[in-house]
This record gives C-alpha cells, structure tokens and sequence, in this order.
C-alpha cells in the first residue's frame, strides 16, 4: 500500500487538522491588512492556503485515479464493509471534491482580502467546512453521510453570521431552525431504512433494497420520500427552496460563493440516493422519487428565474439564479438516462463556479457604489465600469447558456438527452425560457448598475476594485470558460461517472468484495 491509496481520507483529514492546528495559531482581530509580520491573522492565512492548496492537489489525484474506472475504497480500522466505516470514491466523488477545491482556492483568496478579520476563527471554520464537504462526497453509507452533513451545517451556521449584521442573524435564525428540522427528518429516513435493511451501506442498500417486499417495500418506499424531502431541501429544490435567497444573499461574499457547493452536496445526495439505492425500476420500492423529481425540478427552474427578474439587488438575483441552476440539474437526474446525467453533471460543474463567481462579483460591484451598494437602482459610477461590465457580461452569458460557453454546452447536452422523453416539450420550453429570462435579469441589473448613473452621487473610495479581489474573481471565471476549451474530456469523464453509477454490481463488488450479493446492472428507465 503506498500514501496514494489513502486518498480518500486524507482529503478529510488534511482540513480537518488544518482547522485545529489554526484553532491554535488563532485568527480573529481588526487588521485587514494582516498588521505586524508575527500577526496570527497573517500565519493564519498563508497555513489555511497552504492546506487548500494541498487539498485542490489531492481532488486531482483521486480525479486521476479513479479516471479509468477504479473504486477506491478505504476501510476504515480495516473492518470489513458493511460493519465497518467504508470510504468510497469512484468518478462521481471525485468530480465532487474536485469542483469543491476549485471553488475553495478563489474564495479563500478573497476573503483573505479583508473579510477573515471581520470575526474569529473565520480560517478554521472553513477548513471545518472543507472537511464535512469532501466527507460527504466521499463517506460509503448513510449514517456517515448524516454526519458529515452536520459538520458541514454547524460550520455554515458560524461562517453566514461571520461580520454580524441584524439582516444575517434574523436570516441564520430560519436557516438553523430549518436545517436542524430537516437532520430530525434525515435520521426518521435512516432509521426506517436500517430497521428494514440492516445496514445503511450505500452499496449494499443498492443491492437488498430492490429486493424488499410487501410491508418491508412500503417502509423503505416512505423513508426513501423522507430522504427525498430532506436531500430536496439541501439542494433547495421546490417547494422547499424559500430559505435560500434571504440566506445566500445576507450572506458576506465568500461564505455565500462557497455554499454554492454546499447546495451540490444535496444534488449528489439526491443522485446517489435516489438515483442508485431507489433507481432503476427493479421492483419493490425502487423508483418511489421517479415521478416527483422531473415535475419539482422544472418548477424549481421556473420560479428560480422569476425570483431574479423580481430581485431588488445583485446578491438576492444570484441568489435566486442558484435555484434556477439547480432545478436545471434535477431536470437533467430527473430524466432517468445516462446521457441527461452526464449533462447534469457537466452542467453542475459550470453553474457552481458561474453563481460562486458572481457573489464575489456583485461585492465588488456594491463596494465600488456607494451607499447605493448591489440595490438594483441608479447610484455613483463604478470606478472600473470596463472590466467590471465584461466581467459580469461573461457570467451571465455562461448562466444562459449562450454559446460557445459551457453554460450552453451543458444545455445542449441536456436538451439533446431529453428529445426521446414523454415530457421533452415541457423540458425545453421551461430549459429555454429559463436562460432567456436569466439573461433578461441580468442584463436589467448591469444597464442599471453601469449605465444609470446619478451624477450627483460622489464614487466610493472603497477597496473593492483591489487586485487580490479582482483576481480571485477572475480565477472562478476563468475556471468557468476553461470547461469550454476542454469540454471534452471532461463531458466524456462526466459521461463515464453517469454510466458508473448505473453499474450497482460493480460497485458492490468493489465495496463489498467479490463474494457480494450482485443483482442484474442498473436499467435506466424513463417514467411513463
């Protein structure tokens, strides 16, 4: 065994040790700047780069291993599974942990631009939540997902009221309140599972539930609708989307581009869970979430570009273009086939770093207005209309889907993947007026930001045209384009890790060992 086959843990403990290690060099005070040389703030910054650093290299390691189609598992005490802890990566969770190390890099280095000293411990908190994001993606059962879920949470708890503010403790107040509804419903769903299974491996629940009957098949069918409405309300999938916008957007700029990931870890939920463990159409309570997915995602999809033709400043429309992206997603897993996916996958990749990339953009924007901030109404010009204008010009042609960007890319794929479904009409006219009506929004909130300026307003003096901010921007946009120019391989690896999923014996096998249970490969079947 050499260190690369301890991939899978150490892209959890590399955080989670960088989070106690800065819990002791501490990095709370008022210095933006960093101060003195010795000034914690300043170790505290280059040790939290550093550890992300290091964790971007191990996301594409495992990205590299698992390419040709290898399962990394790693038993944890080295207990067999499915008694013992199982760490699981196939192409799927290291896609996962990849996308939340790109956008980790670029956030980190705009907050280290002066938003880390507006409280304590900003660095170790985000480590925490580096560390139950990469658990979640790469945990091998249901309980330890739960877990993970809650480190990541209770570190979104202190990392949204980070710089105080009455608009982020009211708004912290609902989403912790609902948040821990959701985990009471996330350990109903467990527990029903286990009683009727016994076990909450992902891989060996992939393989018994399918097999359940009667009374046993009805109790798993409603814990796999608890699990439903759970994973639905992480990824913020209608009805259960409200809290998101009032959330993200009192958000300070950084925390909210990184819970553009956090709503991922609900969409991988959902995949995984409902794709796999209750997809395929096999019997028993297999395919209980099929019939609600597709209808819910489309409404998420609706409503999310309506919420942002409405939005009265930047950060509330992004916001609400994150719902749009995500029922955007669940159309392309509602759809049952391996091709729409693959063009989910791609397309999530794209639109994480596009929404990520416009919460640092609208900050910067609002620091360079005045008192008249991100509000979607006349201010004092912005000092750098130029760059700023082609900037937000680019992400909103991505988050449309104009080509040649990926954003259009990612929809081409999907739309290409739903010609043969029963609701291809509903899915392209819902997909299509959707990107219409985000670049409407979008381009009513830049003529308004960049051309409807109040002369009589002084320009803001304010830091937020400073090339540490501006760079970590471009680098999350960037990012953004390069899924253009290499759309390819990575389409092909997102086409790869959609077809892996539907290969349960395979995946079984590798968790399991070769004496496992299998059952017939996954069939993907549309719903009728």
């Amino acid at each position: 065994m050499t260190w690369l086959d301890h991939l899978p843990v150490l892209v959890v403990v590399l955080p989670a040790l960088t989070a106690v290690a800065l819990l002791f060099i501490g990095d709370g005070g008022s210095d933006a700047q960093g101060g003195h040389g010795d000034h914690p703030l300043r170790w505290a910054r280059r040790v939290s780069m550093a550890s992300v650093v290091l964790f971007g290299v191990l996301a594409a390691l495992l990205v590299q291993r698992v390419a040709g189609g290898e399962i990394l598992v790693y038993r944890v005490g080295e207990w067999p599974a499915p008694f013992g802890i199982a760490l699981v990566v196939d192409r799927l969770g290291a896609l996962m942990v990849a996308l939340t190390a790109a956008v980790a890099l670029p956030v980190l280095l705009y907050a280290s631009g002066g938003w880390d000293s507006h409280g304590r411990h900003f660095h170790a908190i985000f480590q925490f939540q580096l560390m139950g994001l990469a658990g979640a993606f790469v945990t091998g059962d249901l309980f330890n997902l739960f877990v993970f879920f809650e480190v990541l949470l209770i570190a979104s708890y202190v990392l949204m009221l980070h710089g105080q503010g009455r608009e982020r403790f009211k708004a912290g107040l609902h989403y912790v309140v609902l948040n821990l509804v959701a985990s009471a419903l996330f350990l109903i769903g467990v527990s029903l599972l286990y009683a009727m299974t016994g076990t909450l491996n992902l891989a060996d629940l992939a393989l018994k539930v399918p097999q359940l009957k009667g009374a046993e098949a009805a109790i798993a069918q409603a814990a796999g609708l608890v699990l439903l409405v759970v994973f639905g309300f992480k990824a913020a999938l209608m009805p259960l989307a409200v809290w998101l916008p009032g959330t993200y957007a009192a958000s300070s700029a950084p925390v909210a581009a990184l819970f553009a990931v956090m709503t991922k870890v609900g969409v991988y939920s959902l995949l995984r869970v409902h794709g796999v463990v209750f997809g395929g159409g096999e019997g028993g309570p297999a395919g209980a979430a099929e019939p609600w997915i597709l209808p819910l995602a489309l409404v998420t999809c609706a409503v999310g570009v309506m919420g942002a033709l409405a939005a009265r400043t930047l950060a509330r429309l992004v916001a609400w273009l994150t719902v749009a992206s995500v029922g955007t997603v669940l159309v392309g897993i509602g759809l049952f086939t391996p091709a729409a996916w693959g063009a989910a996958l791609y397309y999530m990749v794209n639109s994480t770093l596009v929404v990520a990339g416009l919460f640092l953009l609208g900050e910067i924007v609002a620091a360079q207005r005045g008192d008249a901030a991100d509000h979607l109404e006349p201010g004092p010009a912005v000092g750098q209309p130029v760059l700023l204008g082609l900037a937000l010009l680019l992400a909103a042609a991505s988050a449309a889907g104009l080509p040649p960007l990926p954003g259009f890319i990612g929809k081409a794929m999907l739309l290409e993947a739903a010609a043969a479904h029963p609701w291809m009409g509903l899915v392209f006219a819902v997909v299509l007026v959707a990107g219409l009506l985000t670049i409407v929004g979008l381009a009513r909130a830049g003529s308004i930001l960049f051309w409807s300026v109040r002369e009589d307003l002084p320009a803001s003096t304010s830091s937020g045209g400073s090339a540490r901010l501006q760079g970590a921007t471009a680098l999350l946009l960037a990012l953004s384009v390069a899924l253009s120019v290499f759309a390819g391989p990575v389409q092909r690896y997102a086409q790869a890790a959609a077809e892996q999923l539907g290969d349960r014996a395979a995946y079984g096998r590798a968790v399991l060992g070769e004496g496992a249970q299998t059952t017939r490969p996954y069939r993907f079947e549309a719903p009728r």
